[in-house]
């Protein structure tokens, strides 16, 4: 019998699943995935996240609005989050996510980026529902922007990947531990992807997640694919899906020196606590 997992962290709703998206599903159900969240970027993807989830038991939708996929300006953002305030009433949404900053591909909306991540958070607050939170370079902006808003009553989960980290690059832990402290005390969650299983030529900040995960307490951990991205080893090069899950939480109870139905066990109760969702 396969061990009861969540993957917290999936785009089910992209074009890279519609020839076969029903099976991928039950793949997913068949390895053991008990529920997935369908995680938007923008609000098609939102609307989309929500369709899937009313049409699968075990489907849950996260809506929100990140800049990596919609152009921010003054107005379309103040409209867009209306709408996303309106859809995240549904009872299958879970999370308002992902939502974050990117000034790697969107640096010429530097300027906006703060205000709309903030305003996401205020939802999130209002709504009593935990954020996710896909950040991409912009790490002293998204810290000093939590900061400024205050957090005392925010739940949710923090993406953890190398590059988003203001990781140095030299192969430097603490560095990399003390850039998680602040996610720690703000009461976040750490979710880890297949990029956990990576190693060979980015080696060194492959190495220097797994000391993370190694190091934080696995009740702050939860598990994510973020399908179709980030396929795990041993399947890396092809498309990316829920039922892979497994194999992030096998590297997960390497590294923590436990057993694979323990990691499962407790990273399940983790994402499941946090989300509200029956095991």
């Amino acid at each position: 019998m396969n061990p009861k997992l969540i993957d917290t962290h999936a785009h089910l709703q992209f074009h890279d699943f519609d020839t076969d998206r029903d099976v991928v599903l039950r793949r997913a159900h068949e390895a053991g995935v008990a529920a997935i969240i369908c995680v938007s970027t923008d609000v098609r993807t939102s609307h989309a996240a929500i369709a899937l989830a009313e049409q699968y038991p075990y489907v849950y939708a996260a809506v929100g609005i990140h800049p990596m996929s919609q152009s921010i300006d003054d107005t379309t953002s103040a409209e867009a989050i209306k709408q996303i305030a309106e859809l995240a009433q549904h009872p299958k949404v879970v999370a308002i996510g992902e939502i974050g900053m990117d000034y790697y591909w969107m640096s010429h909306a530097m300027p906006e980026q703060p205000e709309v991540f903030v305003r996401q958070l205020e939802l999130a607050e209002r709504l009593h529902k935990p954020v996710i939170i896909r950040n991409r370079t912009g790490w002293s902006e998204l810290i000093s922007a939590m900061l400024a808003h205050g957090v005392a009553n925010l739940l949710g989960v923090f993406q953890c990947f190398p590059e988003d980290l203001g990781f140095p690059g030299d192969g430097a832990f603490p560095g990399y531990l003390e850039n998680i402290e602040p996610v720690l005390n703000f009461g976040l969650h750490l979710s880890f992807s297949g990029n956990l299983t990576f190693s060979g030529d980015r080696a060194c900040k492959k190495s220097a997640l797994q000391e993370v995960a190694k190091q934080i307490p696995l009740d702050r951990i939860i598990l994510g694919t973020d399908s179709p991205y980030i396929t795990p080893v041993p399947h890396r090069g092809i498309r990316n899906e829920p039922a892979y899950t497994v194999y992030i939480a096998n590297k997960l109870a390497e590294i923590k020196g436990l057993s694979l139905a323990e990691t499962c066990q407790r990273t399940t109760q983790n994402a499941a606590a946090l989300f509200g969702l029956s095991q």
